[in-house]
């Protein structure tokens, strides 16, 4: 599993990187989730690994 928390906003960026962090379940900033560590997980975090901290 891997803990990911939103550390910067959502506004104003690219429609596609907004929907990417609403899915992994991140809406506001300090938000945390846990995903399963598969290979469409890790896509969504490399996507916008620029508004979030992974540990």
């Amino acid at each position: 599993m891997k803990k990911i928390k939103l550390v910067k906003s959502l506004i104003g960026r690219k429609d596609s990187h907004i929907a990417t962090a609403i899915s992994l379940g991140l809406k506001k900033i300090g938000d945390t989730t846990e995903q399963p560590d598969n290979a469409a997980t890790n896509g969504k975090i490399k996507e916008i690994s620029y508004l979030i901290e992974v540990s």
